[in-house]
């Protein structure tokens, strides 16, 4: 016997797989620090395990010796790794067709049209929610939300991340600098570029130093305001982030990259410095805004729903090179 409503399911899920990988792809190159974690290969799927664990190194090999001759080596065994462990955050948005609008749009053609409408509204919220959380300090619904910005790169960098606290240990603490606090005055166009050279310099070891600088409305525009009369404006090189569609401007190496103004998710009057080779993107592989799920009727409502589901998190191998300047 057929499936009821079987020609209506296969059109919904393949209408639906048709795109999620591109969603995927989507949602990186709507924010800034995904689009380059992609870029660089930090995006790594997770495939199993009850957390996701990042590996990373916390100290250096404590066995260096000057010698000379036969003086005897240090050959004891040294612990230089250790690895942060992080949960798995998860989000989901449904696609759904009462049995009402089945018999309306009962064509394949105008089912097609009815589900490119909702499919392309359902993208959109799930592009924009999981770039806002990239952002947060994941405490949203309870602690469900990805660990973003907020907690990788903390204002109060003493907080527990991946397990290890960094009131306790020092390697695992992120720059912090407060403009008023720090530097004797809030952020201007006058002096917004001595205070970067300041937290540059603290978080720059030998050849690491950050690569993505990303600002809010504010400070964006006061560093933006203290360039033009040099006119150091563009970074736009046809392949880096100002290709992407990124309002981008430079400070020495980095990128600098717009990502306040309407539904902007980063901090007010926070700008954060990123060395983005210690930062990674981890979703599950199998949860990466994929359809799930086969017929999937509503029990008790002439309904079907769809599910594009994710899972994963945003982790950090080495705090102590990433920076935030805020007021």
């Amino acid at each position: 016997m057929a499936t009821p409503n079987s020609q209506i399911n296969e059109i919904a899920v393949t209408t639906l797989r048709k795109r999620t990988g591109k969603l995927a792809d989507n949602v990186s190159k709507n924010n800034a620090l995904l689009l380059r974690l992609s870029q660089k290969g930090r995006s790594k799927p997770v495939r199993g395990g009850r957390t996701i664990v990042q590996e990373m190194e916390f100290t250096e090999n404590s066995t260096f010796k000057r010698y000379a001759g036969y003086d005897t080596l240090n050959i004891s065994p040294s612990e230089v790794f250790t690895a942060a462990e992080y949960n798995y955050a998860q989000a989901g948005v449904a696609v759904s067709i009462s049995g009402l609008e089945m018999i309306q749009n009962s064509g394949p053609e105008a089912l097609i049209d009815l589900l490119d409408s909702r499919i392309v509204n359902a993208e959109r919220t799930m592009k924009n929610n999981i770039s806002s959380d990239c952002y947060s300090d994941g405490t949203a619904d309870g602690g469900k939300q990805i660990g973003g910005l907020q907690a990788l790169v903390a204002d109060v960098n003493t907080n527990t991340i991946g397990g290890i606290s960094g009131s306790t240990y020092t390697f695992w603490r992120n720059l912090v600098r407060d403009a008023t606090t720090d530097f004797g005055a809030a952020a201007t166009s006058a002096n917004i570029t001595s205070y970067m050279n300041r937290v540059w310099l603290e978080i720059v070891r030998g050849t690491d130093k950050p690569d993505l600088i990303i600002a809010d409305s504010n400070y964006y525009r006061l560093y933006w305001e203290s360039l033009q009369n040099i006119q150091r404006i563009t970074s736009d090189d046809g392949k880096g982030m100002a290709a992407a569609g990124f309002e981008t401007l430079k400070f020495k190496s980095a990128d600098v990259v717009f990502d306040g103004g309407y539904g902007g998710a980063a901090p007010a009057s926070h700008m954060y410095f990123l060395n983005t080779d210690y930062l990674f993107w981890r979703p599950a592989a199998d949860r990466n805004m994929e359809v799930v799920g086969g017929e999937r009727m509503a029990v008790n409502q002439d309904a079907m729903v769809k599910l594009i589901l994710w899972a994963g998190n945003m982790t950090c191998s080495n705090r102590f090179l990433q920076g935030v300047l805020k007021d």
